[in-house]
């Protein structure tokens, strides 16, 4: 058949700013054709004669090493003025929208900021469809701050996208950084800041259209040169421009300032805001200071904020370089002095306990470093249902698909990192015996890479301990579905139960579930035995021992009028039992689902299609080299591009499988093959990258089916009639 249907439907899917020469990249194939195999199951059939010419891959968007897609920065003024929204681009935009989160961002709450300053920035966090990466750097305390800024000393430094999925699920906004230093950085800045308008228009029109492309939440900007008097003049005009545009395309932006440039242009760090530099604040959202400031910098800072206090974000080294109050693990000194006078906290490179500590360490160094600074970090929450998390840290030593193992082998994939926990330790108010205390753990998993493992002691004079996982803001509907997946590690008798907390218990009626104490707003719901048929997928497994030792139990809880606050689990002592017990229990799983949400029939996944092949001949393996030419197998490298059609404000990704054989034209597809995971997709697309087939024989062809499994937010399993599938037949290259 003619390729006129596939091309029409990637050309659609590319969009308006899609042209020519990019439909013409993600073309197909050359022969398709669709194949029913099964009363409701249908797959596109394409066609391949293999051929080792190149197409070279813009280095742009591709490593140039492993050819996967890759985050990227701009360098140079040119470049952003040029930048429009490509093909390739697409690969880069975020799934997830920011959440919703209580006390909004425009509330007067001082706010903590962390800038992420890592060596150089695009590290393994660059490999949008992840990496094999060993011990890579993560963060995961994000109940506890605000915004996250993505920081390089590139002019314009694009956050990867998978730092903005992970930030934007736990209701964190993310800024990228446009920043000039040094003489270079004085010519590129007088270049579109010296002229008129239209210049200076020019550069926040573009910094917009990236911000609203790739689904951020705003800009740093940072000048650290030297400005003329024509330049510096045109700063603040630039800045409420900046700020404007971007409040009208992105919900929520925001445009922030750093203490650097002062209003005669010099560059003249000031620790503090003042008269040199408040034009610039009074011209964005708000002002980032240099860090080495004292107390007087802040006593005299409370006069120049006025109310626009939380609009202050004071900057705090943590690699404690120069004159400052406190770094490293004495941070909280910095902290406390800030939260006195009621500013916003800019935390600059956290990642110092990554660096500069014993990697094999860095957990326990991140959650004492972060524990220290608790008591100055308020916790927001979350108010969205569903919700939805099993702690995967978008890492891990394995990969594992509900309780069964998937792979094994070090990967590191950020927008794969699920809603993180508070990380605490909890002791019952006047008891110095009891305690429990949450960490991440890699050791096992129900689903990801990691779990979390919460320890702790009840002590003989008390009949349970609990303990504050989340935070929440969420208005209920009538029903909701509750699930904990869970083990107990060793032997113990120990009691797991899902609590949760309530709003204003004077409007808020529950039913369906026990009260702990009249007086009490905290509830333990009782268990599902067995779930209404509509909702086996979700809760299939409810009540029953599963794979590994896991345990999963469900709730149904009825509400009228309520608000939900918090989720605890309670550990409660084996009847009968009066000693103190010690316990560890692993946590697999935890979702929040509106009843109503469950009985919707999702979407299907469509037109699948593959395009961008290229093959290349596969290096004989070491072991191999030794047998006779004739008995060595012939092996290739596929590497090609997946795209697919389903509305991604139902999925949380898809996980992209294959399956590969080889037969003759008339045997058709070959009979069940388990599929083999390749990766996850966090947008419509899926790279393909050196995936090793067997080369086609004479007169046969080489077959690899692509499957695309949805993940629906909801977190239960799609059967796989319902998931995409495209085939790729191959040919042997003409001689």
């Amino acid at each position: 058949m003619e390729t006129a249907g596939p091309r029409t439907r990637a050309a659609a899917r590319l969009g308006a700013h899609a042209t020519r020469e990019e439909q013409r990249k993600r073309r197909p194939v050359r022969r398709w054709q669709r194949r029913r195999i099964g009363e409701e199951q249908e797959e596109a059939v394409f066609r391949e004669v293999v051929s080792f010419t190149r197409d070279p891959l813009p280095a742009r968007y591709y490593d140039k090493d492993t050819t996967k897609p890759i985050s990227f920065y701009l360098p140079s003024l040119e470049e952003l003025l040029a930048w429009t929204p490509d093909a390739e681009d697409s690969f880069n935009v975020a799934l997830e929208p920011l959440k919703c989160r209580q006390p909004p961002l425009s509330s007067q709450r001082p706010r903590t900021l962390l800038c992420h300053d890592m060596m150089g920035g695009y590290l393994d966090d660059k490999f949008i469809q992840g990496s094999a990466a060993q011990n890579p750097y993560c963060f995961y305390h994000w109940q506890c701050i605000d915004i996250f800024v993505y920081f390089s000393h590139h002019l314009v430094t694009i956050p990867p996208v998978g730092w903005t999925n992970a930030a934007h699920r736990h209701g964190v906004c993310v800024l990228g950084t446009f920043i000039a230093e040094w003489k270079e950085g004085g010519r590129l800045c007088e270049a579109f800041l010296a002229g008129d308008e239209r210049s200076y228009q020019a550069v926040a029109d573009q910094l917009v259209l990236i911000a609203q492309f790739f689904r951020f939440d705003g800009w740093l900007i940072n000048i650290e040169s030297s400005l003329s008097l024509a330049a510096v003049g045109n700063v603040p005009p630039f800045l409420r421009y900046l700020s404007t545009q971007l409040c009208r395309q992105v919900p929520g932006g925001l445009v922030l300032w750093y203490d650097s440039v002062v209003s005669s242009g010099q560059v003249k760090w000031q620790n503090e805001l003042n008269e040199q530099n408040r034009i610039f604040f009074d011209s964005c959202h708000g002002f980032f200071t240099n860090y080495n400031w004292r107390e007087e910098h802040l006593d005299r800072m409370v006069a120049q904020a006025g109310e626009r206090r939380a609009d202050v974000y004071v900057g705090v080294d943590v690699f404690a370089r120069g004159n400052v109050v406190g770094g490293q693990f004495d941070t909280h000194k910095s902290l406390e002095l800030i939260r006195k006078h009621g500013f916003s906290a800019a935390l600059f490179a956290p990642g110092w306990v990554y660096e500069c500590l014993e990697k094999r360490d860095f957990f326990q160094n991140q959650d004492k470093f972060w524990g220290l600074l608790g008591r100055y970090l308020p916790p927001h929450s979350i108010c969205s249902l569903p919700f939805v998390t099993s702690f995967c840290l978008g890492m891990g030593t394995r990969r594992v698909c509900y309780g069964q193992e998937e792979a094994v082998g070090p990967w590191y994939h950020p927008s794969a990192q699920e809603i993180q926990p508070l990380f605490a330790e909890h002791r019952p108010e006047g008891d110095g015996q009891g305690w429990v205390k949450t960490h991440c753990c890699l050791a096992d998993a129900w689903n990801g890479g990691s779990s979390l493992l919460i320890r702790g002691v009840i002590p003989p004079e008390v009949g349970h301990v609990a303990v504050r996982l989340f935070s929440l803001h969420v208005p209920v509907p009538p029903k909701i579905f509750l699930s904990m997946v869970y083990k107990l590690e060793g032997p113990s008798d120990v009691g797991v139960a899902l609590e949760l907390t309530t709003g204003d218990a004077g409007s808020c009626h529950v039913g369906g579930i026990s009260t702990l104490s009249e007086a009490s707003s905290r509830h333990s719901p009782r268990p599902l035995r067995v779930p209404p048929t509509k909702l086996a997928r979700w809760v299939g497994h409810c009540g029953q021992q599963l794979s590994g030792g896991w345990v999963q139990r469900c709730y149904e809880v009825n509400l009228r009028g309520c608000v939900l606050q918090d989720l605890w689990v309670s550990f409660s002592r084996p009847p009968g039992s009066r000693e103190q017990e010690a316990f560890v229990c692993r946590l697999g799983e935890l979702q929040v689902v509106d009843a109503n949400s469950l009985l919707s029939p999702l979407p299907r996944v469509q037109a699948v299609s593959v395009s961008r092949v290229r093959w290349q001949r596969a290096a004989p393996e070491e072991e191999e080299e030794e047998e006779e030419e004739e008995e060595r197998p012939a092996r290739l490298q596929l590497s090609c591009a997946l795209h697919w059609s389903y509305p991604l404000s139902h999925v949380r990704c898809f996980r992209i499988h294959c399956c590969r054989a080889t037969g003759s034209p008339a045997e058709g597809p070959p009979g069940p093959e388990k599929p083999a995971l390749l990766g996850l997709a966090f947008v419509n697309q899926y790279r393909v990258v050196d995936l090793a087939v067997a080369a086609a024989g004479p007169g046969m062809d080489g077959r690899v089916e692509f499957l695309v499994e949805p993940v629906p937010r909801e977190g239960f399993l799609v059967p796989k009639a319902e998931w995409g599938r495209a085939a790729l037949l191959y040919s042997g290259p003409h001689t």
